[in-house]
């Protein structure tokens, strides 16, 4: 019985081209930031769309979401990259076509999330701010969805880091995130295992770092943190009432 050939696992590839593995991982970041920041806005604006009085905003929103929902991210950035130029005969840039991609598909997952998030926000609460003589928009601005963000900021991490992940497809436009920069290097020397599990290592740990950013957002709308100046007047006030018990007792 032969003996298999032993294969020569490359892992110095890995650090020779360190930087440009990070490069590519900072890519996928940025365009997945630029389309967070417009996915939260578009995602917004269809929530509210879903939960108008109009039936016809209704259906509009539905359909925008169940439509977007439903296609991959790869079929996305083509039709928006070569699409758009044979319709249009305007030519956006890969970074523009990849916002507009995860902009596309991911504004519908938020709309959904938000319209889930702004509908477990309490009636009473807009009836209350009414109350108060407080206009519908004053209401929504400062009542109602700094609640729907602490309810929906998990989901916005969550969704983030799937951002991130689909940046993976935009090869296909030559975009020069992560995996273009390790198909690039790993057509010079054959190394796939060691250069796709390095890829794999730096999506896992950008996924950590994004994980860790959101718990940290979601804390402090859960618990806001205090000035220096109300926390000494807090410890202050702890201490006068204390010498009052000791004090009587």
């Amino acid at each position: 019985m032969e003996d298999r050939p032993r294969i020569n696992f490359m892992w110095h590839l890995v650090w020779d081209f360190r930087s440009e593995l990070l490069q590519g991982l900072v890519t996928a970041i940025n365009v997945s930031i630029s389309a967070l920041v417009l996915s939260f806005f578009v995602g917004l604006f269809f929530a509210l769309m879903r939960m108008s009085r109009y039936g016809f905003l209704r259906g509009l929103s539905s359909t925008y979401v169940n439509i977007f929902r439903g296609i991959p991210a790869l079929v996305s950035v083509i039709w928006v990259y070569f699409g758009w130029s044979l319709l249009f005969g305007y030519n956006f840039t890969v970074y523009q076509a990849g916002v507009i991609a995860l902009t596309l598909l991911y504004s519908s997952f938020f709309a959904e999330i938000f319209r889930s998030a702004l509908e477990a926000v309490h009636k009473g609460q807009r009836e209350a701010g009414a109350a108060l003589g407080m206009s519908r928009i004053r209401v929504f601005r400062s009542i109602v969805l700094p609640q729907a963000l602490k309810i929906a900021i998990p989901n916005i991490g969550s969704m983030f880091i799937g951002m991130v992940k689909d940046t993976s497809t935009f090869t296909v436009i030559g975009l020069g995130e992560l995996v273009y920069i390790t198909q690039s290097i790993n057509a010079q020397y054959f190394q796939p295992f060691v250069l796709f599990t390095a890829a794999a290592a730096l999506y896992v740990a950008a996924a950590f770092v994004i994980d860790y950013l959101f718990r940290a957002i979601e804390s402090i709308f859960s618990y806001p943190r205090q000035s220096p100046v109300k926390r000494f007047l807090t410890r202050r006030k702890r201490a006068q009432v204390q010498r009052l018990v000791e004090a009587n007792s």
